[in-house]
């Protein structure tokens, strides 16, 4: 069974919640003031049984021109249009409004229907049914059945009836493999409930019991009952009009134009990029910068539209714009919108969310406009793919870019997966793949880093790891920056070699003179054992050319020939090791040792042990306890 939402549209007036009463039964005028007045103000909703035992929801939207915010909230989840023309009247501003509407909102189905046939003749009425023929040319009404009813004489009803019948088995079915989304056009206190929330499923299912998150706030709410068409359920599916009671929040916790959906299944934004086009009747341009109303689901909120392409879009032209908000909102790409002009406020376009995360974009900016054209005709492989591409230099997860494009995880690994194979992606962690083009900028920065490097130590292997991960990637966790020098380690960029990191085809070049100065240095501190000369004694004993004799020093440090303690104390290797071998020995022993009992042991002074045991704390071989070290 299909849920299907059929809504309304057209002037002030012309009978659309008659037509609803006489369809349904249902009153949905339910404030005092519409009752009054004799218009609709808000939202009202009825249903239809169907000859299948399910219902259709019915929204009956306001005509009146200073309601079109309501009008608005109520079409994003329509499946059928119900545009209801009056004979006596034709075709009004509001009519002509409301059809625009419904046409940037990408309604496919609909019917026309002419009220209050009863108060003029035929001759007049097939004037009217012609004139609205010509209105409707070009739009999704156009082939649309023009049914002629009177909601007091009852003439027609069960024809429309009919008709709508026919209309929803056209209709194909919801999205219920996706997250849930509600976007809260009411909410309201019931005494013995707590708060209600009213909205259209326009996606997924909710079930009771189930938590969910109120975008774009991120409060988190969970649901204790639920009713579909006045009637208590278990789940709500995509195509319901439904009413949410919460167990733990507050009325005061939502407002009107929130989204109800899972945790993490949104990201909230204050820009987005779209495709935005201008309604052949608007009798104004939207010019770069322009400030606008901007419709989506039940919530407006002001924006600037910065035109991409073009100084201004004119009536029946269209453009990729990135809108700048004032306010945040939560939506997802393939989301249809409406926007109208500030000031006065009169419907002028809408169009379709390209990019509901985007990052802010130069105007004219070809790459700009090549990857929105992707983001509008590409399937969702192209889409994934650009998205990483694009969040490559921010190290956006995967998991964003499946939300960002409404893909499940498991369809955004299968396809990063095909596009790795590809040689396209890159996956570097866990839930973090990297587009092969930034990989390539970055890997250039990797290279001219450590260039300069060997430029300045030509004598040493290379950078220790730590090093270059802190050069390289200062800001990224150290999975993230391992994962991607291991990456140009495979694709033999870098290597490698005795924990040091240099460029793949660097080797040392030791000539003649650097040669004897190893040699020489090695012969020193391996004869000085534990009480080594400073470094600038070493560095004097080896000639004219003290800026290769720090290079080879250097070297020895760096290949761990030398252990440095201080920047004037080192030690062999071999004297060190040796060193370390008997404190921990002894500390194994007796449990302890003292910086004297060090001292003797290795038969130097207090200052040689001393810098030996401040190291071995460094290192967490040691720790100091008192007077005494202890092994860790």
């Amino acid at each position: 069974m299909n849920n299907i939402i059929i809504g309304t549209a057209g002037h002030v007036d012309h009978g659309k919640t008659c037509l609803i009463r006489a369809l349904t039964g249902i009153e949905t005028d339910r404030l005092r003031e519409e009752k009054k007045r004799g218009i609709t103000i808000e939202l009202g909703f009825a249903y239809l049984d169907l000859p299948d035992g399910g219902r259709a929801g019915i929204i009956d939207v306001p005509g009146h021109e200073k309601f079109v915010r309501n009008m608005l909230a109520g079409a994003g989840g329509i499946d059928l249009a119900l545009l209801i023309v009056a004979a006596d009247e034709g075709v009004m501003p509001q009519t002509v409004e409301h059809l625009g509407i419904l046409s940037l909102l990408e309604i496919q189905h609909g019917i026309i229907v002419l009220t209050k046939i009863d108060t003029v003749d035929e001759e007049w009425r097939e004037l009217v049914a012609e004139d609205i023929r010509q209105q409707v040319q070009g739009t999704f009404l156009q082939d649309a059945p023009l049914i002629p009813v009177s909601s007091y004489t009852g003439e027609g009803i069960e024809e429309l009836r009919q008709e709508i019948f026919r209309q929803i088995e056209k209709l194909g079915g919801k999205k219920l493999d996706t997250p849930f989304r509600i976007p809260v056009d009411r909410v309201f206190s019931m005494e013995g409930f707590g708060t209600v929330i009213t909205g259209t499923m326009i996606e997924g299912k909710l079930q009771e019991g189930a938590e969910v998150m109120l975008y774009p706030g991120e409060k988190l709410g969970k649901v204790r009952n639920i009713q579909v068409h006045s009637r208590s359920v278990d789940t709500a599916y995509a195509g319901q009009r439904v009413a949410v009671n919460f167990s733990n929040l507050k009325k005061t916790d939502i407002q009107r134009g929130d989204v109800v959906a899972p945790p993490g299944s949104m990201h909230t934004t204050m820009m987005v990029d779209v495709r935005l086009n201008m309604l052949k009747e608007a009798d104004r341009s939207i010019k770069n910068t322009s400030r606008l109303h901007f419709y989506h689901g039940s919530r407006e909120v002001l924006c600037k539209a910065v035109l991409l392409e073009q100084e201004a879009l004119e009536p029946g032209q269209s453009g990729y714009a990135q809108l700048r908000l004032e306010e945040t909102v939560a939506l997802k790409a393939g989301d249809h919108f409406v926007v109208r002009f500030y000031s006065p406020l009169e419907t002028v376009g809408g169009g379709v969310v390209l990019d509901p995360s985007p990052q802010k974009h130069k105007r004219g900016d070809a790459a700009v406009l090549e990857s929105l054209a992707i983001l509008e005709k590409g399937t969702l492989k192209d889409k994934i793919e650009q998205g990483v591409k694009e969040g490559s230099p921010a190290y956006r997860p995967l998991d964003f870019v499946a939300v960002q494009f409404g893909a499940s995880k498991e369809e955004a690994e299968q396809l990063a997966g095909q596009l790795e194979s590809e040689g396209k992606l890159v996956k570097i962690t866990a839930g973090l793949y990297l587009h092969q083009s930034f990989l390539e900028r970055q890997g250039k920065r990797l290279s001219e880093i450590l260039r300069q490097y060997h430029t300045a130590n030509p004598l040493k292997e290379g950078m220790k790891r730590e090093e270059l991960r802190s050069r390289f990637l200062p800001q990224q966790e150290q999975a993230v920056a391992d994962g991607l020098l291991d990456y140009y380690a495979r694709v033999e960029r870098i290597k490698f070699t005795n924990g040091m990191a240099s460029l793949f085809k660097f080797k040392v070049k030791v000539d003649e003179e650097a040669a004897r100065m190893t040699e020489a240095m090695e012969t020193i501190y391996r004869q000085a054992g534990y009480a080594p000369p400073t470094t600038d004694e070493v560095l004097g004993q080896m000639g004219k050319d003290q800026k290769k004799a720090q290079q080879v020093h250097a070297a020895l440090v760096g290949s761990g020939t030398l252990v440095r303690m201080d920047a004037q104390m080192c030690f062999h290797r071999e004297a060190y090791d040796e060193a370390v071998r008997q404190i921990v020995e002894q500390c194994r022993a007796q449990g302890q040792i003292t910086l004297a009992e060090v001292r003797d042991l290795l038969g130097t002074s207090r200052k040689y042990a001393m810098a030996i045991l401040d190291t071995l704390d460094r290192e967490k071989v040691t720790k100091k306890v008192g007077d005494v070290r202890v092994l860790v």
